[in-house]
């Protein structure tokens, strides 16, 4: 009978444990957070962080712990942006806007005569003034068709985060539907867990009584022996001349 309770025992040990598997998958989480209690308990936030250190005291982090990967090959689709990425891998400063090319300077003391340095400057100069007219152009553009231009490109960003805030509240939706699954889930399997621990403690202590019950037989039956023992003992032999 003990045998065949202990085997019960170890049978819903053993359901536990492919519930557990079933619910859990391939990440075996021994963790029910929807149902376990005590988290907020005295000594069981430092008890975590206790162990959050001696795992960070274990873990010995390489010098460059990607060196097992292979070397990644950029390429690029233009020579500025290598040298860009060439300057950023060297820790080079990034060179500063240049506005020489929005200056008007006139030829030097040196070149007071020479025909080609006032070439050079007028050319420059009217560079400088058709980029002018190019401003002023783009000014009056844009204070006769801006108005209706960025009312259409707000409304584009509108819609564009109406959009957006739709894929929120679907994803949000979705999560909360996650979080309401895995609360079911977990007080189904808490519900289950709890019926089949109180099964086990019932199992438990059957055999503890029971087993309490054979020490009492065994030790009553012990009684009787030495009982029969000493009633035996106390019979006198037989006369043999009698019994003639």
């Amino acid at each position: 009978f003990l045998r065949g309770a202990q085997s019960s025992s170890n049978l819903l040990l053993e359901l536990c444990v492919a519930m557990a598997l079933t619910l859990q998958g391939d990440n075996h989480i021994d963790a029910l957070p929807y149902v376990d209690q005590g988290y907020e308990d005295p000594g069981v936030r430092e008890g975590a962080l206790r162990l959050v250190e001696e795992e960070t005291r274990r873990y010995k982090p390489t010098k460059n712990y990607l060196e097992h990967l292979s070397a990644s090959k950029l390429t690029f689709e233009t020579p500025i942006v290598k040298a860009e990425f060439d300057r950023i891998s060297t820790r080079q400063p990034m060179e500063l806007l240049s506005m020489k090319r929005y200056e008007l300077p006139q030829p030097g003391t040196a070149q007071k005569n020479d025909l080609a340095a006032w070439q050079e400057a007028v050319d420059n100069s009217m560079a400088q003034l058709e980029h002018q007219v190019g401003r002023i152009t783009n000014l009056e553009l844009l204070a006769q068709y801006s108005v209706n231009e960025w009312k259409l490109h707000s409304g584009f960003l509108m819609q564009m985060v109406e959009h957006e805030q739709r894929k929120l509240k679907q994803l949000r939706g979705k999560v909360q539907e996650v979080n309401w699954q895995r609360k079911t889930e977990q007080a189904t399997a808490g519900a289950q867990l709890q019926t089949l621990s109180n099964h086990w403690n019932a199992l438990v202590h059957k055999n503890f009584e029971i087993e309490k019950a054979c020490v009492e037989l065994e030790k009553e039956l012990e009684t009787l022996r030495e009982k029969l023992g000493q009633r035996n003992s106390d019979v006198p032999p037989e006369d043999p001349q009698i019994s003639q």
